[in-house]
């Protein structure tokens, strides 16, 4: 008996999935592709694009003043803040895993930086950075110590952007939580009965069990950090000083909407997504000498 269309082996869910295949052509692959034509034209955003091949590469790699200083202030920032957000975000997390009175209360108050808008805790942080009256640098007054330019200086001004990264490290701290609290007692009452301490417990058996969960946060945290843009916006003028806090993201904006180069701007979107896959994959490559699953069977 002859099969209908509808009938056929596999039409019916190719029908189904024709959606999904239409929407991932029309909102990914040709968004993508065509990005990598408007990264090789000059164009304002308004007028008709016009093709010049490579030049804005070239004159990514070799003339232009920023983007070797904040190439360096993004990789530095992705590489530095991150660790530390993560040995911070464990280490609360480890204090906070208790059942205590209050202890809800104490979680909630490390997670609130999260919540809260941050634009509004950019503006804050501009008054404790502010050279006069600012907090940090009236606690270094209590403390005997000169006061620092913590924003106009290219030596600290990265490193307060940092700072600023690691009071939201209550995201890391939740994620922690979940991991830590996923480890079966039995393991440590294991460990407990072969006389391992709880420094050798730690080492030995909470942080192998929660590589996963580390790893998970080092992937994410890293591309999050590729992507910063709001800090240096607000509390740096223009990348400065010394295209110190020029870190790519802000850079793109300001090309594609304070120079109206959208052409050259999209060049430097393609290089920071190069960088971001570059770590994934180094990530990715080196994960399996250090992060553990339960059901590995090497």
């Amino acid at each position: 008996m002859k099969k209908s269309f509808w009938q056929k082996d596999g039409v019916i869910g190719y029908m189904f999935i024709l959606p999904g295949v239409i929407g991932f052509l029309f909102f990914v692959a040709y968004p993508l592709l065509s990005s990598i034509y408007f990264s090789m034209t000059k164009w304002s955003g308004f007028d008709t694009p016009k093709f010049i091949g490579l030049k804005n590469f070239k004159y990514m790699f070799t003339m232009d003043p920023t983007f070797w200083p904040g190439l360096r202030a993004t990789i530095l920032y992705a590489v530095i803040s991150v660790p530390l957000g993560l040995v911070l975000g464990l280490a609360l997390a480890m204090l906070l895993n208790r059942s205590l009175p209050g202890i809800k209360i104490f979680r909630t108050l490390f997670y609130l930086p999260v919540v809260l808008p941050i634009v509004a805790t950019s503006t804050l942080w501009l008054f404790v950075y502010e050279p006069q009256f600012g907090l940090a640098n009236n606690v270094l007054k209590a403390i005997g110590l000169h006061p620092v330019e913590w924003l106009t200086d290219s030596r600290t001004a990265l490193m307060s952007l940092m700072v600023i990264a690691l009071w939201g490290v209550g995201s890391n701290m939740i994620i922690f939580l979940g991991g830590l609290q996923s480890v079966p007692s039995d393991v440590y009452e294991a460990a407990e009965i072969d006389g391992a301490s709880k420094f050798r417990a730690f080492f030995s058996v909470t942080i192998p069990l929660i590589t996963p969960t580390l790893f998970l946060q080092l992937i994410t945290g890293m591309i999050g950090a590729f992507q910063t843009f709001v800090q240096p916006s607000i509390l740096t003028k223009d990348g400065g000083p010394d295209f110190s806090t020029m870190l790519l993201n802000f850079s793109i904006y300001k090309n594609a909407f304070q120079g109206q180069d959208f052409g050259y701007a999209i060049a430097q979107v393609w290089v920071l997504f190069v960088l971001i896959i570059l770590f994934t994959i180094i990530a990715f490559k080196s994960s399996s000498s250090f992060v553990y699953y339960e059901n590995d069977s090497r």
